[in-house]
This record gives structure tokens, C-alpha cells and sequence, in this order.
């Protein structure tokens, strides 16, 4: 049975226990909400170096890594780098989007490495293959997909991305609304292509009972993918947009009846003040799913920066309800990331979702804040570096201008902190 049939059933499985133990909370909580389909627990039955995570209600705000090979740049070797990179940064989870190579082969290399959940997005490899059998995208057939959807299940896969929410309504919707980005979901992009030129409805959509029976085989969690998501500030909340929010809603409530675990992805370009209506829209409209957000980003001139812009639309969106950032790095829009722009990419978002687990009071969140405080007041820089987000590179910088003090070289002897606590008899700690 899948964790949410278990569930269901009043069962709490070892996986369960285990994120229970994670998020310092009784396990009861984790299964209710499993049954209540406000959080997942992305596992594969075939994952079997799998460290469980929740996703969802109540929880720490989980972060995503991608990376993958692309047509122009990319090995199994340089991706595997950057998937190790990204764990030991704290990424919660990860996924394989290669596009170059041997996909099938990348896929399973990264499993064998990956312990946290591992997504994939299934369309990809079925359109290459297309284009290398057949010549183009539109070639693909209806059974090539779901045989590659059933392949990445197969192989270990805990979630994998599907556009099911693009539909010949919201393409019509599209149409009328007159984008200035129109498309920028690759897998979006792909279907719309296919379905335009072979006049034909999404297959994800018209032939969702077969999707959910490999979901329910292989207890597979659903993301359902947003297509449609707004590419720039002003495409932001439109039409096309929300009309295919409207049928993930429909395929939310469908999954949850086939006992299938199911999460909702959403926009990528949101200007701020509407960030928080577009998080409440999802949980109203798909029944209080577990929202993954790209971003969102919160401006389009970021070029090169855009790790920045994606962490304070994501500190937004995960206060205001999100459960799950997809990171942004650097590179966004400009290039394949490299090892350094995953990890500032994966720390930037953890510093989202942190700031936002703060302010919705998740258990244990301040907790970390109080500590660093008291070893700052200490003047303890070994506790402060242990306790940031990325003990080496703090360490580093920290280095980098020697002090003849206790204090850092941003003040010396004139440290506030020193010089008050010399004077109120606070310890110092001698490092």
C-alpha cells in the first residue's frame, strides 16, 4: 500500500516515524495529515537508500535542488558532483531534469547516490527519444510517455513532475490572454506542441487513471507540474494560469480517491504583493495540497543574482503557506549551474524557508536563532560557524582578515558586544 492508503488505514509506517522524528513531532500528526492529503511523503518503493522527508502542513519548509545534463554541457560525472554538493548543503530533496546524453543512464547514478527524495520529469526523455527516433517532438506517441513515466517509477523515482493541467481550455485561455512570455515550461512547451500539431487532448489529462495506477504501483508522489506558470512580472495571475490551476484541483481530489500521494507546483514569476494570493488560491482550489513554488522570483532584471530574487519571493510564499521551494541559482536564465551556484542556490532558499518556518512558529525554528545569538553575545566563533547554514565557507570568511581580538575584523576592539560585555562581566569565550 502507498503512505497514503497506510495512512488511511490508521497505520503508521517506518517512514512516517522517521520524518516524525525529523520534524521533532508525534507521528500521529505526520499520518493524519498524510490522510488529510496535506503532506507527503515522497518514497518510492524502490528507493531503497532512501532518508524519508515530509512535505507539507506543520512542517519545516523543504528546499529542492535541480540539475541534470543539457544538449550543450554535461556529464554523469559533473552532475553526480553537484547532487552530493547540494545534500551536504541541506537541499531535502533533489531532481534529475537532464536533457543530454544518456538520461536513463544519468538517472539512475544519481539514485544510487541521492538519499534524499529524488524527482524527475518524465517528458523529457520521451521527447528526446522521439526526436532521436522520429525526428521531432510532435512524433511522440501516447505509450512511449507513460512507458518512460513507468521506467523513472521503476528505477526508484519518489516524485515526478507531470503537466496534467495543460489542457486544450487553458491553451484557448493562452491564446486569449496574449502573453508576453507565453510558454516557458519546457515540459509545458512540449505538450502544447504536441497537442496543437496532432490536434489532440494532453494524454496526462485524458489518460490520468493510467498515471495514477503507476503512482499507486510504485507509491510514486504526483507533482503536478504548472505549465502554464507565468515566465515574467507581467504574465503574473492571468487566465491561463488559473484555468489550469482549476483542473489540478480536479486531478488533486482524484489522486487522493486512488490512494495516491499528490503535491501542486506553482508560478515562477510573481510580482510581491501577490505571492500570498497566489498561495491561498492553491490551498483553497486543490484542497490544501502541499504547494512547491519555483522561486518565485520577484523581479526580471536578477540576471546573475537571481538566487536572491527567488529567496525573497520564496521567504514570502513559504510564510504566507508554501511547503516546498524549488531552488533558484545564480545562473538562472543565463546557464547550466555549476557546483558553487548549487550550493549558494540551495543556501539562499534554505534561508527562505527558515526565515518563513520562524514566523510561522514550526517547531524548533527559533530555537537555532537563540543559539546563534548566545554564542555571538559569547563571542564564541567556533559555535557560530558550527551553527550556520554552511560551517566551512563561514569558517573561511571568517579567516580571511585575521583579528588581534576576540571580535571579528569588522570592529575589533571596538566590538559593541565586547566592549558592553566587559563591563557587565559576560564570558567570553577565548578562541
Amino acid at each position: 500500500m502507498t503512505q497514503l492508503e497506510q495512512a488511511l488505514k490508521g497505520n503508521i509506517t517506518p517512514q512516517m516515524k522517521s520524518v516524525a522524528e525529523n520534524e521533532k513531532l508525534d507521528a500521529e500528526f505526520i499520518r493524519k495529515g498524510i490522510a488529510e492529503g496535506n503532506i507527503v511523503i515522497p518514497a518510492n518503493i524502490n528507493h531503497v537508500n532512501l532518508k524519508p522527508y515530509g512535505i507539507g502542513k506543520g512542517l519545516r519548509t523543504k528546499v529542492n535542488a535541480n540539475f541534470g545534463t543539457s544538449s550543450d554541457y554535461g556529464s554523469i560525472q559533473t552532475e553526480l558532483e553537484k547532487l552530493r554538493a547540494a545534500i551536504e548543503c541541506g537541499a531535502d530533496a533533489v531532481m534529475d531534469l537532464s536533457t543530454g546524453g544518456d538520461i536513463a543512464k544519468t538517472r539512475r547514478a544519481m539514485l544510487k547516490v541521492a538519499t534524499v527524495p529524488f524527482g524527475t520529469v518524465p517528458i523529457y526523455q520521451a521527447s528526446i527519444q522521439a526526436i532521436k527516433e522520429h525526428g521531432a517532438i510532435v512524433k511522440m506517441t501516447v505509450d512511449s510517455l507513460f512507458k518512460s513515466i513507468e521506467e523513472h517509477a521503476k528505477d526508484g523515482v519518489d516524485f515526478v513532475t507531470v503537466h496534467c493541467g495543460v489542457t486544450r481550455s487553458s491553451i484557448a485561455r493562452l491564446k486569449e490572454q496574449g502573453r508576453v512570455t507565453d510558454v516557458v515550461s519546457r515540459g509545458g512547451a512540449f505538450l502544447v506542441g504536441w497537442m496543437l500539431h496532432n490536434d489532440k487532448e494532453n494524454p496526462l489529462y485524458e489518460q490520468y487513471d493510467r498515471l495514477l495506477e503507476i503512482g499507486r504501483k510504485y507509491d510514486v508522489t504526483l507533482s503536478l507540474g504548472d505549465g502554464m506558470r507565468p515566465g515574467c512580472l507581467a504574465d503574473a495571475t492571468d487566465r491561463a494560469q488559473i484555468e489550469e490551476l482549476m483542473v489540478l484541483g480536479e486531478l488533486v481530489e482524484r489522486a487522493r480517491k486512488a490512494g495516491v500521494q499528490v503535491m501542486v507546483e506553482g508560478p515562477g514569476h510573481v510580482p510581491l504583493n501577490q505571492i500570498e494570493a497566489n498561495v491561498k488560491l492553491e490551498k483553497v482550489i486543490c484542497k490544501g495540497a502541499p504547494f512547491y513554488v519555483l522561486g518565485p522570483l520577484v523581479t526580471d532584471i536578477g540576471a546573475g543574482y537571481d538566487h536572491i530574487t527567488g529567496a525573497i519571493g520564496g521567504a514570502i510564499a513559504a510564510m504566507a503557506g508554501a511547503d516546498f521551494l524549488c531552488y533558484v541559482t545564480p545562473t538562472e536564465h543565463l546557464g547550466l549551474p555549476d557546483v558553487e551556484d548549487v550550493r549558494t542556490g540551495v543556501i539562499a532558499s534554505r534561508i527562505a524557508g527558515h526565515a518563513a518556518d520562524i514566523a510561522k512558529g514550526v517547531k524548533g525554528a527559533a530555537d537555532w536563532d537563540l543559539k546563534m545569538a548566545q554564542a555571538r553575545k559569547k563571542l564564541d566563533w567556533e559555535a557560530q560557524i558550527n551553527l550556520s547554514l554552511r560551517p566551512e565557507y563561514s569558517r573561511n570568511v571568517h579567516n580571511k582578515h585575521h583579528a588581534n581580538s576576540e571580535a571579528c575584523s569588522m570592529c575589533g576592539d571596538y566590538c559593541a558586544m565586547k566592549v558592553v560585555g566587559e563591563y557587565l562581566n559576560i564570558e567570553i569565550v577565548k578562541c
